[in-house]
C-alpha cells in the first residue's frame, strides 16, 4: 500500500487579482496593479492625450474689460446721487426763499458783498430770470414733465456727472414747482419768489433770481460739458462709440 504524504507546498498562489480582493483592493486597482507588474514595471495606464485636453481660452476682446466694469457698476449708487442732490438744492431753495419772504419783502433792496448782489423779493408768475411771465399753468405743466423726465432717466444712469447734472436741474425743477403749487394765487398759478438782484437793485442790470434758477442753469451746463467731451449718461464714451461704428 503506497504512502500517502501531506502536500507541504501548501496552497497555489492566488493570483494579483486575488490577491489585490484580499488586500483590500477593488479588482479594477488590482488588475491595473497585476499590468504594471507583469510589463516589467512600465506603466500600461491610458494617459490623456494632447487631443484630450481642454483648449485654451480664447483671449479677452480689447475692452472687453472695460465693458464689462461698465455693466457691474452700481446704478443704485449712481441713481441715488440724483436724488441726493436735489433732495438738499430742494430744501436750500425752500428754506431761502421763507427767509427771503420773512426779511426782505416789501423793504428796500439790500445790497450784500459791496454792492455786487442786492437782496429783494419780487414775486415772479413767469419761467426763470422772469421769461414767460403769462404762462405760469404752462410753465407748471412743463416742471412736471422735467421731473417725470429725470426720474425716469435716472434708472439707466451710469455716469456720477450726468447723475450730478441732472440732480442740479431736478432740484430747480421741483423748487419753482412748489412756488407755482403753494403760492398765491393758487394752485398751478403761483408766483416763484425770486430774492437775488446782481450788480444793481429791482433786475436792471442782470435778471433776478432764486437757488432754483441757479441750480438748473448749472446743472443744465454741467450736462452740455459732459456731451461735449463725449461722455454719456450711461458711462459710455459716444467718441468710442462713433469710432467702433
Amino acid at each position: 500500500m503506497p504512502l500517502i504524504f501531506p502536500d507541504r507546498t501548501g496552497p497555489a498562489r492566488p493570483d494579483s487579482a486575488d490577491s489585490g480582493r484580499r488586500g483590500g483592493l477593488p479588482p479594477a486597482a488590482a488588475t491595473r496593479s497585476g499590468a504594471n507588474v507583469d510589463n516589467g514595471g512600465v506603466s500600461t495606464d491610458p494617459s490623456p492625450s494632447e487631443s484630450d485636453a481642454a483648449p485654451p481660452a480664447d483671449p479677452p476682446e480689447p475692452g472687453a474689460a472695460e465693458t464689462a466694469e461698465t455693466e457691474a457698476a452700481p446704478k443704485r449708487k449712481v441713481v441715488w446721487v440724483v436724488f441726493a442732490v436735489a433732495a438738499v438744492l430742494w430744501a436750500v431753495d425752500l428754506l431761502t426763499k421763507n427767509l427771503a419772504v420773512a426779511n426782505l419783502e416789501g423793504k428796500e433792496p439790500k445790497p450784500v458783498l459791496g454792492g455786487l448782489l442786492y437782496l429783494q423779493v419780487i414775486r415772479n408768475p413767469g419761467a426763470a430770470f422772469s421769461m414767460a411771465t403769462g404762462m405760469t399753468w404752462v410753465l407748471a405743466l412743463v416742471a412736471m414733465g422735467v421731473v417725470i423726465a429725470i426720474v425716469w432717466l435716472s434708472r439707466r444712469l451710469r455716469s456720477t456727472g450726468w447723475a450730478i447734472g441732472l440732480g442740479l436741474v431736478l432740484a430747480g425743477a421741483l423748487g419753482n414747482l412748489t412756488d407755482r403749487f403753494f403760492r398765491p394765487p393758487g394752485p398751478l398759478r403761483g408766483h416763484v419768489v425770486d430774492w437775488i438782484s446782481p450788480f444793481a437793485p429791482n433786475a436792471e442790470v442782470f435778471a433776478i433770481f432764486n437757488i432754483a434758477d441757479s441750480a438748473i442753469c448749472v446743472g443744465g451746463a454741467l450736462i452740455v460739458l459732459l456731451s461735449l467731451l463725449g461722455k454719456d449718461y450711461d458711462g459710455t464714451s459716444t467718441r468710442k462709440k462713433k469710432e467702433t461704428a
